[in-house]
């Protein structure tokens, strides 16, 4: 799939999916991040990925249960840099719920990039997800605010600095029930967000761009 978006200041862009060949240039801008800019993207200081993290984040992309997009736009007449990497990945032993990862270049954040390029990944999220649970750091309110875009959101303080999030998603199908109350998604949620091999996957997922050369 290709698909043309429009960012809310007028720039160009569409939105391709990640490939395997991908796997090399993500190892590589991996190792040009700031030690900071890690621990907010892995909830911990990662140093460097491992081939079992790349067998997860690139390898198992398969466009079903796991769908991850990257958004390139116009930085020069006709040329299209990425700019930001989007993905949702089903939890295997909880068909409707899914994690999910976003990253946006440090000079195109604020410019509604992520909130552009979410759209389009609900509209390929896996078939039959209902919600979104994952983690985010308590000093990351970006992120926490861009989860509650997507619809009702509840915040659940764990240890460590880590907030559980669950995101109750509207439905795919116009005509399909309303999305859950909020109250009803953290009741089913909690265990799954305790769960320590869940919250090991979650600690292993790819919350960085792998920005092409």
């Amino acid at each position: 799939m290709i698909e043309q978006v429009r960012l809310p200041d007028g720039t160009d862009g569409f939105v391709v999916p990640l490939q395997r060949t991908d796997r090399a240039a993500l190892v590589a801008e991996f190792e040009t991040l700031a030690p900071e800019s890690r621990r907010r993207r892995f909830l911990a200081p990662v140093v460097h990925l491992s081939d079992a993290m790349l067998q997860h984040l690139v390898d198992d992309v398969d466009g079903v249960d796991h769908v991850a997009l990257v958004l390139c736009v116009e930085t020069s007449p006709d040329v299209y840099d990425p700019v930001a990497l989007a993905r949702i990945v089903r939890y295997e032993d909880v068909p409707d719920a899914a994690d999910l990862a976003v990253t946006v270049k440090d000079e195109w954040q604020g410019r509604g990039v992520a909130t552009t390029l979410l759209e389009v990944l609900m509209r390929h999220r896996p078939a039959g997800v209902e919600r979104i649970e994952t983690e985010v750091l308590k000093d990351n309110p970006a992120s926490l605010r861009m989860l509650a875009r997507l619809g009702p959101t509840t915040v659940e303080d764990q240890e460590y600095g880590v907030c559980g999030v669950v995101v109750a998603l509207p439905p795919t199908d116009a005509a399909a029930p309303a999305a859950p109350p909020a109250e009803t998604v953290v009741r089913l949620s909690a265990p799954l967000l305790r769960d320590p091999v869940h919250r090991h996957a979650l600690r292993t997922r790819d919350q960085v761009c792998p920005w092409f050369r």
